[in-house]
């Protein structure tokens, strides 16, 4: 049989923990009015399937892939800081069973076997009819992301995943001893050419300035669509045009795994990442695109990745993590 992410000896795995999930006490005859009152909090060693869980957020408490690439530790403390965040919002999502699934954990700089047991543990979620929204942690994330998305759907009619990466970073440096936070979607091509397979990938926000000649070369020679952060306004006419762009990619898959780096918001919004940038697009601008894209009902699975809580300013980057999880809560 199987072993299950969380019984595997080289990875820490956390349940679901009361402490992050605390806030304003409402009246009680008004019902739950804030997260913390309604996120349930389980142990994925008794999930079962006739729970009928629609929702399922899982941290990934690792940042040794942002260290491996040079870059400023701290997000393995993410997921804390976002439940934190979360558990003070109003709910408006009735109707929804949501639940705090806990974390994998990173030990020391095993950041392979973390990713293992994480994507085992997205692939359990969504094979259970559980849609996951992953809190990371570095962007090294999404290649685990991905890998148990695709473990989930691999005996079914439809198989052909779609990722759409909100960045400043195209991330597809190739791996050269070991893998790290800038490497996840070139090791995501690489693996599937392998197997004679292809992978759609599209990244909105890039910058020029946050990526070399390399990366903007590997992107042509993989066939990667990308739309530059100046391109990425939320004025209508903008984003009819990048609607307009994105409905093959969308027609071309048979679903859509959304990864949201925070480093692609401007650091106005979003100073609490390991690469800030002043460039990048707005949240209203990110909030509308996923209006859009959750109308295709394709979307499989979400992820938030880079919030930095030890370089975060008045919590404002958190706050914004925090929200996007509750908008995708809402419209899912």
């Amino acid at each position: 049989m199987k072993k299950n992410s969380y019984q595997q000896t080289n990875i820490d795995y956390q349940s679901g923990q009361k402490i992050y999930w605390t806030g304003r006490k409402s009246n009680p005859d008004l019902g739950k009015q804030y997260w913390h009152q309604e996120i349930e909090l389980i142990d994925l060693h008794h999930i079962k399937k006739e729970n009928n869980i629609d929702i399922a957020l899982l941290g990934y408490v690792c940042d040794e892939g942002v260290r491996r690439n040079l870059g400023r530790i701290g997000a393995a403390q993410g997921p804390k800081m976002l439940r934190e965040s979360l558990a003070k919002l109003p709910i408006h999502f009735d109707g929804k069973r949501v639940v705090d699934a806990g974390d994998i954990i990173c030990i020391e700089e095993d950041m392979e076997s973390c990713q293992q047991a994480f994507a085992n543990t997205i692939s359990q979620l969504i094979s259970q009819q559980i849609f996951p929204i992953a809190i990371g942690g570095g962007h090294d994330m999404a290649y685990s992301h991905f890998m148990g998305i695709r473990d989930a759907v691999k005996n079914t009619s439809k198989k052909k995943i779609g990722i759409i990466n909100f960045d400043a970073h195209f991330d597809l440096r190739p791996v050269e001893k070991k893998s790290n936070s800038g490497t996840p979607f070139n090791q995501i091509i690489s693996e599937l050419e392998a197997t004679n397979e292809s992978v759609d990938y599209f990244a909105i926000g890039i910058q020029r300035q946050s990526n070399t000649k390399e990366l903007f070369e590997i992107a042509k020679n993989e066939k990667v669509d990308y739309v530059v952060n100046y391109d990425c306004e939320s004025s209508s006419e903008e984003m009819k045009v990048l609607k307009e762009r994105l409905i093959p990619f969308i027609a071309n898959n048979d679903y859509l795994y959304i990864t949201i780096d925070m480093d692609g918001f401007s650091s106005a919004y979003a100073p609490g990442v390991s690469a800030p940038s002043p460039l990048g697009f707005t949240p209203y601008f990110v909030f509308k695109m996923l209006l859009f894209l959750f109308d295709t009902k394709k979307v499989i699975s979400c992820d938030i990745a880079e919030l930095n809580p030890t370089l975060d300013r008045d919590n404002v980057t958190a706050n914004l993590a925090a929200k996007l999880v509750d908008f995708i809560v809402m419209h899912k």
